[in-house]
């Protein structure tokens, strides 16, 4: 947490303290640099009378401007009735300001008492109210007024952020949530179909969709997850998938992983879905699905490809496999900010997408969080 932070969350916490020094520190700075200018010291006992005393009607301003006049202007809708109360209030407070000096400044400091000043005198003299005490009592109001507003500032931010925050918590629980149906529905009906002939393999079907759900389910409950279960999780699907399609579809997957890291649960799923989606589920022939996953020092790099059904199809496989890459890109903007890259080519035969995250950025992120 940086300076301001701590000052503002301290502000935040201690309101009233917090003012109650503002105060303070506006009273003996406003002496110490009067008693300087005048050659009175450092310090002065009746400078400090003075700006006590008239700390009070600056007080008054500051409060008045910053929690009725400001707030009034922007959520009345009757402006000429805030200006009357405006011009009222600091009309009100500088004949205050004038009061305050006669009866109580200079009795204390003995300044003898100016016999024609009545009241008529002070709520008269327009020029004096205006020139002398508005603009003194403005002077203190117009740094309180500039700090609340930084204050205002800083907690607005933060209260966006702290939404940002919760949407993406939303969005990306959203994501961890999703299972294609389709991928289920066709899932269990192969196991169905497998129970009827006792194959073999009906057992390791079953135990892989397990495997899938539990992942799904119980193991995205974080930021991120280990590579290799998502390198689980994907090998599990492929292997499912192939039930459906037999030996006609053809899935290539190379590993090359230096060191293990860790990575947002379900986003190489959501590539590799999409493969089977829109390059596998509507080709006749013989689909190919190339998958190349590397982790280095700098870089996690996934790319994968499949192969289109035609030219016509695969102009409408491009548009829906485009909204999915945008629905995944904003995911991807929550969790990686601008350290990832992702790009989609558009091949005659093929579909190629690249996932490409910079883990140096990832960790700097990680760290300064």
């Amino acid at each position: 947490m940086n300076f301001t932070a701590r000052i503002i969350a301290f502000h935040r916490q201690n309101k009233v303290l917090s003012h109650i020094w503002f105060w303070i520190s506006a009273l003996l700075v406003a002496t110490m640099e009067e008693s300087y200018q005048f050659s009175d010291g450092w310090f002065s006992a009746n400078r400090l009378l003075f700006h006590a005393v008239t700390l009070i009607t600056q007080i008054m301003t500051a409060y008045f401007l910053a929690y009725f006049v400001i707030p009034g202007f922007l959520n009345s809708r009757k402006p000429v009735q805030m200006s009357i109360y405006t011009i009222a209030g600091m009309y009100l407070i500088c004949a205050l300001a004038r009061l305050l000096n006669l009866h109580v400044y200079e009795p204390l400091s003995g300044i003898p008492p100016k016999a024609f000043e009545n009241l008529h005198e002070v709520f008269t003299n327009l020029g004096r109210l205006f020139y002398v005490y508005f603009f003194r009592n403005l002077s203190i109001a117009i740094v309180f007024l500039f700090l609340k507003l930084l204050t205002d500032q800083y907690e607005t931010q933060q209260k966006a952020l702290r939404l940002e925050k919760e949407k993406s918590k939303a969005e990306l629980k959203l994501l961890k949530a999703q299972l294609n149906p389709h991928f289920l529905f066709n899932t269990l009906n192969n196991i169905y179909s497998l129970s009827f002939t006792s194959s073999p393999v009906t057992s390791e079907a079953i135990a892989r969709l397990a495997d899938i759900l539990d992942h799904i389910l119980y193991r995205c409950d974080t930021q991120f997850v280990p590579l290799s279960a998502e390198v689980a999780l994907i090998r599990n699907y492929i292997e499912l998938e192939k039930l459906r399609y037999d030996k006609r579809l053809t899935v290539n997957f190379n590993e090359r992983v230096d060191h293990q890291i860790v990575i947002a649960p379900l986003i190489l799923l959501s590539l590799v879905e999409n493969a089977f989606k829109h390059g596998a589920s509507d080709d006749t022939g013989a689909p190919v699905i190339d998958i190349d996953l590397q982790v280095n020092e700098q870089n996690f790099i996934f790319n994968i490809s499949n192969t289109v059904a035609g030219q016509k199809n695969g102009i409408e496989n491009l548009s829906a496999y485009r909204i999915g890459l945008n629905n995944l890109r904003k995911q991807l903007d929550l969790i990686y900010g601008k350290g990832y890259a992702l790009d989609v080519n558009r091949q005659t035969q093929s579909f190629e997408v690249n996932l490409t995250i910079d883990l140096k950025h990832q960790t700097a992120v990680d760290e300064k969080n």
